[in-house]
């Protein structure tokens, strides 16, 4: 199915206003195989578009539970802090919290163990 696909079929690129006169075709229209790539085109673009949509459903009710961990007394900026931890490895979240200690540590910011 790939091979049907010709992508100077959907936009006429690569051809000249002369030669679509020449054929007596529409620009961008090179029969069969261009009906399959606009459809496959127009899968893709509303496959992603519609799941752009549920990802910003998504993001609203993320915000949401954030807006009642605040109503509940949670910092929601701790919280987005805790959530990235979990996402890390154990190993590679103590090294950066390692290093993370030692900067502060060399600013000053906190006393020496």
């Amino acid at each position: 199915m790939a091979d049907d696909f010709d992508p100077f079929a959907i936009a006429g690129a690569g051809r000249s206003a002369e030669a679509d006169r020449k054929t007596g075709r529409a620009i961008g229209d090179s029969g069969p195989s261009a009906n399959l790539a606009r459809d496959q085109l127009r899968d893709f673009v509303e496959r992603i578009e519609r799941l752009e949509k549920e990802k910003q459903e998504i993001a609203d009710f993320i915000k949401d539970v954030y807006g009642e961990a605040k109503a509940s007394g949670f910092d929601p900026k701790i919280l987005k802090r805790v959530i990235a931890i979990r996402k890390k490895d154990l190993a590679e979240w103590q090294k950066e919290d390692a290093v993370l200690d030692t900067y502060l540590s060399a600013l000053g910011m906190v006393a020496d163990a």
